[in-house]
């Protein structure tokens, strides 16, 4: 069955920063959504601007996963809208947080941590290396994948341990960083992949979107019934001795 990705951006940058709308013409969130479509998912999009930041109920429940880029207005984001999508999250749908979307409101909540980082945008190298080569979404990835110009970003990041830990940066500056890391929330499955400063190409990379369409494919949902909880009738009645 097809994948039904939903691409959420914030979408800000490209109205105010010339040199992000010159890189994303039509905004990252198009440019993420033409870099994904070789991939065979079926996708839309959603901006923090459109009415429930296109993140209706509806919406929401024909999404297998959502990808999250969020920087300069975390705070706008509803707290209505957050407990809709972490309502998803724990039912199944799969989550993809990227770069500074480790800040928003639904990440914060999902780790139940600060999230805060070091960082630094100097224009540095940046080395991914894989650490977990054997996980679905290093599959078809070299050894390290590299990006001639990052913002940096630094440990201590303030994250639960992840439950998988695929990949780990290495920046000019010497500093290192769990830049890919998984987790699982109830039924859904989480990753979040540090890559992706507006002001540079990253996501035109192709290395970079096979990670991520691996990480889309990762966190689709499982086909297993809705779990039944609370009280319940017992399963078996006790046999006479």
């Amino acid at each position: 069955m097809t994948i039904r990705l939903t691409i959420w951006h914030e979408y800000r940058h490209e109205h105010n920063n010339p040199k992000v709308a010159e890189l994303y013409p039509d905004g990252m969130h198009m440019g993420l959504k033409k870099g994904l479509e070789p991939f065979g998912f079926d996708i839309k999009t959603a901006t923090l601007d459109e009415p429930e930041h296109g993140l209706t109920q509806d919406v929401l429940d024909n999404t297998d996963v959502l990808t999250w880029w969020g920087h300069m207005a975390h705070g706008e984001v509803s707290d209505e809208i957050v407990a809709r999508v972490h309502e998803r999250v724990l039912g199944g749908m799969g989550l993809i947080v990227l770069h500074s979307g480790h800040f928003s409101k639904i990440f914060k909540r999902l780790m139940g941590t600060t999230c805060d980082l070091k960082w630094r945008e100097a224009d540095e190298t940046e080395r991914l290396w894989v650490v977990d080569p054997s996980h679905p979404i290093c599959d078809g990835i070299p050894e390290y994948i590299e990006l001639p110009q990052a913002e940096m970003y630094g440990e201590h990041f303030d994250i639960p341990a992840p439950d998988n830990l695929v990949f780990v940066s290495w920046f000019e500056g010497g500093e290192v960083f769990r830049s890919g890391c998984c987790y699982q929330r109830g039924q859904g499955k989480i990753f979040y992949f540090r890559p992706g400063h507006e002001t540079y190409p990253i996501y035109y990379n192709e290395q970079i979107l096979k990670v991520i369409a691996n990480g889309v494919n990762w966190a689709k949902p499982v086909s297993n019934p809705p779990m039944k909880r609370g009280n319940i009738p017992e399963f078996m009645k006790k046999q006479d001795a």
